[in-house]
């Protein structure tokens, strides 16, 4: 893969143009015109009328398109936006978009990729997606070995070791190797893409109070224990199993710089009651920079103009800071 150079722009793809992407690119563009340098991957007839874009032929001219408007560079997706209902028919159009994203920030074309929300749904039904999401369709494209979701804010970074899955498959599901892999990558990305030489995990228990010495579960004495102390044999700044109700308030906050959580709500609930509107999702794992808002395609709102852009901004602010634009 050819390293992006600072002056490549960031690659932002359209999702699922039913739901309120189009309205996040324009919104986002009129805010950071100035300061982060991105251009649209989709088709400038799903945007809000009277949208200011600039049709682009190379990324190479976002940059300078910047402040003249929305630098588009075009796929034809060969039927109009009908937002809040969904268009199987167009699924195809979305996953070539996600699929050029990668070949362009590859080749260095783009200095990272920033994802408005997808529908999986339609994507199923109109293209046979079988992916989960973005996070593992991403990691399938790059040929990763393994892709970690990290939720980001100001106030909190966190990463669920385990996610999408039902609330009583959890502990079946944590497994030492599982554990062990999201651990190292998680550790890798803080040093290799936030610049944190030594960074400071701190890892909840998956049972109430970190299982109370093994009189609410023995999953911290039987997994999460054994691999904590083998990592920080190797270096690893690891703290815990901690109690997860006591591991978020302020105070505690300020002694980690990354939290890694059991499951989906443990690592979700804290990030969204601390900084809603502000969280990203960032892939860890993946050989290239990739962030997301965290929020889905809100049909119910879409082309209404109540789209709000506060993610989508700060996921285009962390791609930049992590790409070296910032």
């Amino acid at each position: 893969m050819t390293a992006p150079s600072r002056a490549a722009p960031i690659a932002l793809t359209c999702g699922e143009p039913a739901g309120i992407g189009p309205e996040l690119a324009v919104a986002a563009h009129e805010l950071l015109a100035q300061t982060v340098p991105f251009f649209l991957l989709g088709d400038a007839k799903h945007l809000p009328d009277g949208a200011a874009f600039v049709t682009i032929a190379d990324p190479a001219e976002a940059v300078d398109a910047m402040a003249h408007g929305l630098p588009v560079l075009q796929h034809d997706f060969g039927s109009p936006r009908v937002p809040g209902q969904p268009q199987p028919d167009q699924a195809a159009h979305v996953v070539a978009v996600i699929e050029n994203a990668v070949r362009l920030v590859q080749s260095g074309a783009a200095s990272a990729i920033c994802t408005l929300p997808i529908h999986k749904q339609a994507l199923a039904e109109g293209a046979g997606f079988g992916y989960p999401g973005h996070t593992e369709f991403l990691g399938h494209l790059a040929e990763a070995q393994e892709v970690v979701m990290m939720l980001a804010s100001d106030q909190l970074r966190v990463v669920p070791i385990t996610i999408h899955i039902a609330l009583d498959e959890v502990a079946g599901s944590l497994t030492p190797a599982l554990l062990e892999t999201r651990l190292r990558i998680t550790h890798q990305a803080m040093v290799a893409q936030f610049g944190i030489p030594a960074p400071r995990i701190a890892v909840a228990g998956l049972n109430p109070h970190a299982g109370e010495g093994g009189r609410m579960g023995r999953e911290e004495i039987e997994i999460i224990t054994p691999v904590l102390e083998r990592l920080r044999r190797e270096g690893m700044d690891l703290r815990g199993p901690m109690s997860a109700d006591t591991m978020f308030h302020a105070a505690a906050r300020t002694g980690y710089d990354v939290a890694v959580a059991m499951y989906h709500d443990q690592a979700l609930i804290p990030i969204k009651t601390l900084d809603f509107d502000r969280g990203v999702n960032v892939t860890l794992g993946l050989p290239f920079v990739r962030t997301s808002p965290d929020h889905g395609t809100a049909f119910d709102i879409a082309g209404k103009g109540r789209a709000n852009p506060t993610s989508t901004v700060e996921a285009l602010r962390l791609a930049a800071r992590l790409s070296g634009w910032l």
